[in-house]
């Protein structure tokens, strides 16, 4: 199991550049965890979609769908004093730091693009690797 932030859960539901790395992260390792608050993280994605006109409504009900499958029994609740520490020690935001701390919780890696969270937590973070 490792954790994944939203932009790598994009990558791999939507084209990107580093959509090939995700499957290849995918295919590797199945078993993806995420916070709670994911779904409204990655609709805001889907959002930008849906604006820009790139995707119809049904196509970002689609994805929006399939992310749900993806990750069920796979949200984790996160400890607030856990999140409220790890942001004291960083400049990083409480979102990011919900999926370190679940990295942390499960003990496993956040893989993430991330350059900030990368630098803040090198020991529970790991970029996507290359396909």
């Amino acid at each position: 199991m490792i954790v994944v932030d939203t932009n790598v859960l994009a990558y791999l539901l939507l084209p990107f550049e580093h959509s090939p790395r995700a499957d290849a992260l995918y295919r590797s390792d199945p078993d993806w965890a995420m916070p709670i608050f994911w779904r409204s993280d990655f609709r805001n994605v889907l959002a930008g979609y849906l604006r820009r006109k790139t995707l119809t409504f049904d196509e970002v009900v689609k994805v929006q769908s399939e992310a749900e499958a993806l990750l069920v029994g796979n949200e984790h609740e996160v400890d607030s004093r856990r999140v409220l520490e790890l942001v004291r020690d960083s400049d990083c935001t409480a979102y990011d730091c919900e999926f370190v701390a679940i990295a942390m919780h499960i003990g496993t890696k956040l893989v993430t693009m991330d350059k900030k969270l990368l630098r803040a937590f090198p020991k529970h973070t790991t970029a996507l690797p290359a396909a």
